[in-house]
């Protein structure tokens, strides 16, 4: 049960101005206390209502933990007095403030707000300064009675800052006529907080406002599940399903939202199809650049064979036909797709590739969507390969860190080189592949490499795929299986799983195993030896190294349980390591875990044995994976250190970006590659549990696989070929430019 205590804030013992935890004294009736809280908005001097709870803590004793706050009004003379002393208006001390409100008493903020010339009759005070304090006091009481205003429609401090910031006095008029508004221009303020927010305001749930928001949240959400655009149909249901309202027309209000140019309407075989404008022009830039690159290089066949027979002796590399095409083929064109599934030689053709470039003098970047592929990619080719975001160099933005993701390489400054490699091409969406293309100048060899049988990008869109779908770029598809390949059942067990094909579960095998269990207790008791006991040895790695892949999020055998069963057998609670609860959960000091939305903003740093910093720069992607390395309670931060020594520092309200990664979801593990991978597989929906997923996570392992569960579970899912559609169209946008010309 929450307490309530009020009273005036006399002192700010401490602040931390990233995430807005405050460290208070509290006074009321000459009763001081420790309060200490998340503040998003707080001055020395301002009245507040604080709900919480009494705590102890083990050096400073008992404190206030608040929960919720608002402010107050302050209405007495003493706390007007307070308030003004307070240091929270410039230029106002003790001494001036008594004056002001022994001159003025209880009329003293009118005075200040309507009259601010009298404030030069109190001494000490010139006509100058008279208006400076008024301005100031103004500008605080207009933060103050947004806040107050906002807090009655149950929006947070933190959002309540941010809508104030974004239109100022006019946030009035946008929360009281179209709250809707909020989740169009705040981010984090999405259509669910804006429709409650509606609905305390008192607006219909047939609002013109209302249908449009629903509409364009529906195509948001489409997008976060991989759709660049929906069928008008499907838009108009799902938007009908969301705001739970009776069919209804809402032509006119996609009417509406296109002449607000918000989506485009385009028409394809009869039937509307609808964007947002951002995805829509997204899709046909990249369209029209990846075109633009295309073009033919001068090198003949005979210049192109006597190279390579130089490179392959030199640096002796045998390469097959296909690959010596590949090679080719990225020589006189502008584009090559290299497409392949595992061990069919993608590394050997794209080092042959570099070493042919590389004879010719030319510069030659590589890059990958994840930094456990830009690492792998390095550690394959002896080149250094960075992240697509880190090649484009994000910029850190002043100001709001919900601003727009801008990069440093652009059209004004894009790459200079003569050549760029991009592994990994499956999981990079229509977004990235955007402004990789806006930083490549005509003229650059862009060559994509790809398994189109790996599970799609997670953001929007189906480039890789589109790109050969559009028959419009030089395509060689590696298929040979090589002999030191062949001779590990991971890779050939994912070539036929891939072809639809039986494969052996007999456990005869040195890399590819299947535990027959039936229960879900027992398969997690499985799990908890292979990953502690068992595998690490057979495989010359740590427990942290082998990696648990899961088809689902819930359920017995989904993520959320087993992280909590293993984080207790991996990682169990020690009085020597602090942990911090966060909703359903813990972190602990020492727990695996992983990033789960790109933060373009957030700082890490690496560091010397001996403390310095080697190195820093800016985000953390979705997917990166790390350990905690210390949780600070006071300051409340958590440091965790990434793939290649990146420390980076998470205030407590970051930790929504986090999750324990002892499992992962085998979505989430594109464009990694562990030691060992650990499946269990008993039942799950047949739209998820499909041949594409098993795949996906079968290629993740480098040395063994392991599924526990029914062997009948793993024959559905080879023969299940269905796969979720994607709406997208970057195929078409490129074969409509090829007409033109």
């Amino acid at each position: 049960m929450s307490e309530i205590i009020e009273g005036y804030v006399e002192k700010i013992v401490f602040r931390n101005a990233e995430n807005g935890y405050t460290v208070l004294s509290l006074v009321n009736d000459d009763i001081e206390m420790t309060c200490v809280g998340s503040f998003t908005f707080i001055n020395e001097g301002d009245f507040i209502k604080a709900s919480g709870n009494y705590i102890e803590h083990q050096i400073y004793g008992e404190q206030f933990q608040v929960e919720n706050y608002e402010f107050k009004k302050p209405e007495d003379i003493q706390s007007i007095e307070r308030y003004l002393g307070s240091g929270a208006i410039k230029g106002i001390g003790n001494a001036l403030a008594a004056r002001i409100v022994r001159r003025f008493k209880n009329d003293t903020f009118r005075i200040m707000k309507e009259e601010p010339e009298r404030l030069a009759e109190v001494k000490g005070i010139s006509e100058k300064m008279a208006k400076e304090i008024a301005k100031q006091f103004e500008e605080k009481q207009d933060m103050r009675d947004a806040m107050l205003f906002l807090q009655q429609y149950g929006i947070s401090n933190n959002f309540a800052v941010k809508i104030y910031k974004e239109y100022g006095q006019k946030m009035y008029d946008v929360v009281k006529e179209n709250p809707y508004k909020l989740a169009e221009d705040i981010s984090g303020i999405g259509f669910k907080l804006a429709d409650e927010i509606a609905s305390k305001v008192g607006i219909g749930v047939n609002s013109d406002y209302r249908i449009k928001a629903g509409l364009l949240y529906v195509l948001l959400q489409a997008s976060g599940s991989g759709h660049v655009y929906l069928p008008e149909d499907i838009l108009k249901y799902k938007t009908t399903e969301l705001l739970g309202i009776e069919t209804q027309s809402m032509d006119h209000h996609i009417t509406d939202l296109a002449m607000d140019r918000k989506i485009m309407i385009r028409e394809a075989k009869g039937k509307k199809l609808i964007y947002s404008t951002s995805l829509y022009y997204m899709e046909l830039n990249t369209a029209k650049m990846l075109c633009d690159l295309n073009i033919k290089y001068d090198f003949t066949i005979t210049e192109i064979e006597q190279r390579l027979v130089l490179v392959e002796k030199q640096f002796k590399i045998e390469l097959d036909e296909l690959q010596r095409n590949a090679v080719m083929e990225a020589a006189r064109n502008g584009i090559l797709v290299l497409t392949g599934g595992p061990g069919t030689g993608k590394t050997t053709t794209i080092n042959a590739i570099i070493r042919f470039f590389e004879a010719e003098g030319m510069d030659i970047l590589l890059a990958a969507p994840t930094g456990r592929a830009a690492k792998r990619m390095t550690e394959t080719t002896g080149y250094e390969a960075r992240t697509i975001h880190r090649l484009l160099e994000i910029s850190r933005m002043s100001g709001d860190l919900d601003s727009k993701l801008l990069f440093e390489r652009n059209e004004a400054n894009p790459l200079e080189t003569d050549v760029i490699i991009i592994d990994e091409m499956s999981m990079v969406d229509i977004t990235l592949m955007n402004s990789l293309l806006k930083a490549i100048t005509v003229g650059t060899r862009l060559i994509l490499v790809g398994d189109i049988n790996q599970l799609p990008s997670v953001g929007p869109g189906n480039v890789l795929k589109d790109i050969i779908n559009s028959h419009n770029f030089n395509v060689v598809k590696l298929t040979k299986i090589f002999r030191q390949a062949s001779e590990s059942d991971i890779i050939v067990n994912a070539h036929k799983i891939n072809a639809g094909e039986n494969i052996k579960l007999d456990n005869k095998s040195k890399d590819f195993f299947l535990l027959k269990r039936d229960n879900t207790n027992i398969i997690i008791q499985n799990i908890i030896t292979l990953v502690s006991k068992k595998i690490p040895k057979y495989v010359n790695a740590t427990a942290f190294d082998i990696q648990v892949l899961t088809p689902m999020r819930k359920g017995e055998l989904g993520v959320e349980r087993l992280n909590q069963v293993l984080q207790q057998y991996l990682n169990p609670q020690d009085a020597n390591k602090k942990e911090k609860e966060y909703h359903n959960g813990i972190f602990r000091e020492g727990d695996k875990v992983m990033q789960i939305k790109n933060n373009y903003q957030l700082a890490w740093e690496t560091k010397s044995k001996y403390g310095i910093t080697t190195e820093s720069g800016t985000g953390v992607f979705n997917g990166d994976m790390g350990i905690i390395k210390e949780i600070n309670l006071f300051a409340e931060l958590v440091t965790i250190e990434f793939d290649e020594g990146r420390n980076v520092e998470y205030t407590f309200s970051q930790l929504e970006e986090l999750e324990l990664a002892y499992a992962i979801t085998i979505h989430k593990s594109q464009g990694s590659e562990y030691p060992a991978v650990i499946m269990p597989l008993l039942t799950g929906p047949r739209m998820l549990f499909n041949r594409n997923l098993l795949y996906t996570a079968v290629t993740r392992a480098k040395d063994c696989v392991v599924i526990v569960g029914s062997d009948n579970t793993v024959q559905m899912m080879i023969d299940n070929e269905s796969e979720q559609h994607r709406y997208s169209s970057l195929s078409d946008r490129i074969k409509e430019l090829q007409d033109m010309q």
